[in-house]
């Protein structure tokens, strides 16, 4: 009987699927609070986790169907790496500069706290688009184009009488872009490993 391998195209597309599926459900988790009503955050929140479950499940199954499976072919960027390569590393590096240094820019500047969220979200979405050209998946760029219009939108939102209102558009809306979009790439890629 093969193991379960990594390094198979499939599981390298999975496992990035599976990161933007986590960090969705701590999108949500984390900003699924006030303004909105307690009932509301809390089946947001259940809806996350379970969004969550049924990745990580499919991700499961199809490394039990691609069991023994070698890494053939490049699975979008350099194949010396995978998906997960040297310029994966560099753009994701840029990334944890960019948020964390920007999220203190914010503060420096006096922004409302609110302002840490959208920005996280852009950044997040930049990286995303920026991962795009590496690894030439659909799957990445569009929920990173979407996260960074939410970004944006709670930026501009942070000047308005909307303020409080930022945690559920750029971090409650981003983790449900994220999540969805994970399940539906998940799910057609295992529906892929099917024999027809």
């Amino acid at each position: 009987m093969g193991t379960l391998t990594l390094r198979s195209p499939v599981m390298q597309r999975l496992s990035g699927v599976l990161i933007g599926a986590v960090f969705g459900m701590v999108f949500v988790a984390i900003n699924a609070h006030d303004p909105l009503v307690p009932v509301v955050g809390t089946v947001l929140r259940w809806g996350a986790g379970l969004g969550l479950v049924s990745v990580i499940v499919m991700w499961f199954l199809a490394g039990r169907r691609t069991r023994g499976a070698t890494a053939t072919g490049e699975a979008g960027g350099d194949s010396r790496g995978g998906m997960f390569n040297r310029r994966y590393v560099v753009i994701v590096v840029l990334e944890a500069v960019a948020l964390f240094g920007g999220i203190q820019v914010l503060r420096l500047l006096g922004w409302a706290p609110q302002a840490g969220v959208a920005w996280t979200a852009l950044v997040v979405g930049v990286h995303f688009v920026a991962l795009w050209p590496v690894w030439r998946e659909v799957s990445i760029l569009i929920p990173g184009i979407g996260l960074v219009a939410l970004g944006l939108a709670g930026l501009v939102m942070v000047w308005t009488q909307a303020v409080e209102w930022v945690p559920f558009v750029s971090g409650v809306l981003s983790g449900l872009v994220l999540l969805a979009g994970s399940v539906f790439y998940a799910r057609k890629e295992l529906r892929a490993l099917v024999p027809r």
